[in-house]
């Protein structure tokens, strides 16, 4: 199979093995692999999301240096290509690099570079920040994006990441109607550790797709409202179990909202954190759900369709997938 991963975070994408790469290129000391994969991977055992967020304290530490951004994007994309990842978007918010002194543009460039130096098709989102005291921040964040935005091969869009429960989606209407007046094309992670509320948010602001979404189902007419509005959900259930955004699998909506005509892709979130592939994903949803090859091929020209590209691309997409 050849894949299209839609959502995937650049910092959640840190596996032992670019950990290692990275901190070697640092001089920075690692534990062993045990104790390594400790700070790497997500317990199973965890409340919520909030306590998912603070996994990626460590591979963030990392990720300070424009070498290490760099190189960390084109091991990343090495990884996915190798699982058969024929395109894909990466996340991340420059805001969270700056700690050893770098500026977002810095970051920015640094993740630029990384994709140059890998021949896996893909491009980049910057990611808005919920929380509070990051208002300059996210302001920054919004005047590179219109600055670097392109239609392909690099900046294509942006995102709303961080702590949905405890910082709602509401809050950054503005910021998002900004991006719709300057053009960029956005998703919203939503209805992952807030409600159907949140989606309605989101898709009021202009997204066009959503980042999860599986928590529609608790509002019939927002699940009507994304039919509607033709937006695309970035459906992640390896993720959505461990972060407990659905308590229980057996009642895992995709197969619901695919039938019922809703636009839904399968990606990988975090690769690193929550131990997974684009195609264990696929085969999680095919021994667990039933969902068939002809499904699995309608899903991906669905992703095709929703990407953040040209065209051109799209419609190679389309027929790699059909091949």
């Amino acid at each position: 199979m050849k894949y299209i991963d839609l959502h995937a975070h650049l910092d959640g994408s840190i596996t032992l093995d670019i950990a290692k790469k990275l901190a070697k290129l640092q001089n920075i000391a690692l534990p062993d692999d045990q104790k390594l994969l400790k700070l790497i991977r997500a317990p199973e055992n965890l409340e919520n999301l909030n306590d998912f967020l603070k996994c990626f304290e460590f591979p963030l530490s990392l990720l300070q240096t424009e070498k290490s951004i760099a190189e960390a994007v084109r091991l990343v994309l090495e990884n996915m290509k190798n699982d058969g990842v024929i395109y894909t978007e990466i996340m991340f918010a420059p805001q969270l690099h700056t700690k050893n002194g770098l500026s977002q543009e810095n970051v920015i460039s640094a993740a630029l570079e990384g994709l140059k130096n890998s021949d896996l098709h893909a491009n980049l989102l910057l990611c808005i920040m919920r929380g509070e005291g990051n208002e300059k921040e996210n302001d920054k964040t919004l005047d590179l994006a219109q600055k670097h935005i392109t239609n392909d091969g690099g900046v294509v869009g942006l995102n709303l990441a961080g702590a949905e429960g405890l910082y709602p989606t509401e809050n950054y209407r503005t910021l998002f109607e900004k991006a719709k007046k300057f053009g960029i094309p956005f998703s919203i992670h939503a209805g992952e550790a807030d409600g159907a509320e949140s989606i309605k948010s989101a898709i009021e602001m202009g997204a066009a797709r959503i980042g999860h979404g599986v928590r529609a189902y608790e509002d019939k007419n927002v699940v009507q409202m994304i039919k509607k509005s033709g937006i695309t959900l970035e459906m992640c259930p390896t993720s959505n179990r461990i972060t407990k955004a659905v308590c229980n699998m057996k009642k895992y909506p995709f197969m619901t909202y695919l039938n019922s005509n809703v636009k839904v892709t399968i990606n990988t979130d975090d690769l690193a954190i929550e131990g997974t592939t684009i195609s264990k994903e696929f085969q999680y949803m095919e021994k667990n759900f039933g969902l068939t090859r002809d499904k699995q091929i309608e899903i991906l020209k669905t992703a095709a369709d929703a990407a953040f590209t040209i065209e051109k691309v799209k419609a190679w997409l389309k027929k790699e997938i059909e091949s």
